[in-house]
């Protein structure tokens, strides 16, 4: 079926309403956006859903949501999990409110419990919340960083992490087998909640969460000896993080908290923001001007739905604040809690640090520095959780103290399985106690790190193709990247080629093929010689293809001019 009978199709069924159809009358005329909304189905993949907000099969709306809802309810019912029930939240975005509602309902038609927080709240307290409750699934809306017009669905599965491999397919597959919106169940929100199916949760849940975070404090002196001297500067950039943030760096004893008034309310349109990313420096405008104005050590945002963390630290010798990115902040906490623990005496002896690919090779050194084991694994922090099920899975053969990737997510221990933008916020301004302390800023302590174990640095770009035809070209590039691999990136020799979606690392030295030992994934890892190495892969959630590269070098200076040849080589292949 083509987009026009897609789009005449919705035009006539009884179970879209009539403002809906209204909605669609209005784009009779316009071809190209009858096109977009309808030329595919919004695709319901690993993360769950991802798109622009409107009416079509391209877009998120009540029936696509409650579409993926009633695939899920099917699998959730196959299994038995009824009684257990799924949490949901939600953030500030447009419609998150009313899509949590629907699915909340949606689910309880199927006789499935849920527990829905009664106003908005981060992701990783989602995830915790699963745990808590015994759920068997949890789902929650947003979009993370992407701009206003984009909202999401993300599923959870039992043990609080995104639903991966064979879970993940087994649902898609439940959600691509309903063809007729009329099979989509609903009931009233007043006979859930007489049949007990429909429960809300809150104040109860938010307790357990800040008592577990507080737990991970590593040095609580430095806290108590410095809590009048930090200043910390901090934005939830209009969404979820602002109530957690402040409770939980109140009750373990920061004073000058300063967070921005402009963005401290809850707002969908995100309107000091051309779009909430954390890793845009222009989202830290307002924040930097309120850090210069009352002298700040940190400057913190979260994204909307609070899992990741953007970070800016003064240096004192310039005045000037430097923007971290999410390597620099994973080596630095990463540093940071293994160091504590050795000094206090609680480093396990089977402890465990895991990272994706495609972030920095200094992670590699640190955990060798204080002989705990490393992980890596594919982009995605479900990938890093399923390895922490497999710990636990093995009579807790390894004790996960910390997980990362470089998009600006990690995670202090095992409380929640997905990127906490909360206990990440926690734990800097407890390292920044510490090094303070110490008489050092973070930036120092960045900078004792480089000396201590090289000058890694790391990067990446992407190229932004949208709509039928840029998929088909970043199928292009990554078709010609496996079939004609390159033997040098910038100066550097490649020394393997890692191609994830055959499983499979050719070394170009010796001839020899092993497995990636991960799951299958259109991903190609390159090897370069001297601790550098290259990766492409398009994105799960954006019409992207990304290029991620690293080196290590003997000063600042040669590591950014060799990420600047590699990137020079890369950018050929996407010409």
């Amino acid at each position: 079926m083509n987009y026009l009978e897609k789009y005449n199709e919705w035009l006539n069924d009884p179970a879209i309403s009539e403002e809906d159809k209204e909605d669609l009358r209005n784009i009779k005329n316009n071809e190209k956006e009858i096109e977009d909304r309808f030329y595919k189905d919004l695709e319901f993949g690993t993360a769950g859903l991802r798109g622009v907000i409107g009416i079509g099969t391209n877009r998120m709306n009540k029936y696509t949501v409650t579409k993926a809802t009633q695939g899920l309810a099917n699998y959730i019912v196959k299994k038995n999990g009824q009684e257990r029930g799924v949490a949901i939240a939600y953030d500030s975005r447009r419609m998150s409110q009313e899509f949590s509602e629907e699915t909340a309902l949606c689910l309880n038609a199927n006789g499935i419990k849920t527990y829905r927080f009664d106003s908005l709240r981060p992701t990783p307290e989602l995830s915790f919340a699963v745990r808590q409750l015994g759920c068997i699934a949890g789902i929650v809306i947003t979009a993370s960083h992407n701009p206003p017009e984009y909202n999401g669905y993300k599923v959870y599965w039992e043990d609080g992490a995104q639903i991966v491999e064979p879970t993940d397919k087994e649902i898609i597959n439940e959600v691509n087998a309903i063809t007729d919106l009329s099979t989509i169940k609903t009931m009233s929100k007043k006979e859930a909640e007489e049949k007990g199916l429909y429960n809300k949760i809150g104040k109860e849940i938010d307790d357990k969460y800040i008592d577990t975070l507080k737990k991970l404090v590593v040095n609580q002196d430095a806290i108590n000896k410095m809590q009048k001297d930090i200043k910390i500067v901090y934005t939830p950039l209009h969404g979820t993080g602002n109530i957690p943030v402040q409770r939980i760096l109140k009750e373990i004893g920061f004073e000058n908290v300063y967070v921005v008034p402009e963005q401290e309310k809850p707002d969908g349109e995100f309107p000091t923001v051309s779009y909430p990313n954390p890793e845009d420096p222009k989202a830290f405008t307002l924040a930097l001007e309120l850090a210069k104005r009352v002298n700040a050590d940190i400057v913190l945002a979260n994204d909307p739905d609070a899992d990741r963390l953007g970070v800016y630290v003064k240096d004192t010798k310039t005045g000037e604040y430097i923007q971290f990115n999410g390597n620099m902040t994973g080596n630095l906490l990463a540093e940071y809690i293994l160091s504590q623990k050795k000094a206090n005496g609680t480093l396990p002896a089977n402890g465990a640090v895991i990272k994706t690919i495609v972030s920095s090779n200094l992670t590699d050194a640190i955990a060798k520095e204080y002989n705990v084991k490393l992980f890596s694994t594919l982009t995605g922090f479900k990938n890093i959780a399923k390895i922490i099920r497999g710990f636990e899975e093995n009579n807790n053969e390894y004790e996960c103290l910390y997980s990362y990737e470089e998009s600006y997510g990690c995670i202090i221990g095992t409380h929640a399985r997905d990127k906490d933008g909360i206990v990440a916020v926690m734990t800097l301004c407890e390292a920044a106690a510490y090094y303070k302390m110490n008489g050092m800023t973070l930036w120092d302590q960045m900078n004792n790190m480089y000396k201590k174990y090289g000058y890694y640095k790391e990067k990446q770009f992407s190229i932004t193709l949208k709509g039928a035809e840029g998929a088909e070209q970043i199928k292009k590039m990554m078709d010609d990247l496996r079939n004609n691999p390159p033997s040098e990136i910038g100066k550097y020799k490649v020394i393997s080629v890692g191609d994830y979606n055959s499983q499979v690392i050719h070394n170009n030295e010796t001839g020899k093929e092993t497995s990636t030992n991960l799951p299958k994934s259109n991903v190609l890892y390159y090897e370069l010689e001297d601790d550098a190495w290259c990766c492409v892969r398009p994105s799960g959630t954006e019409p992207k293809i990304k290029f991620y590269m690293g080196v290590k070098e003997n000063s600042m200076e040669e590591a950014e001019k060799e990420l600047q040849n590699i990137e020079n080589s890369m950018k050929k292949y996407a010409e």
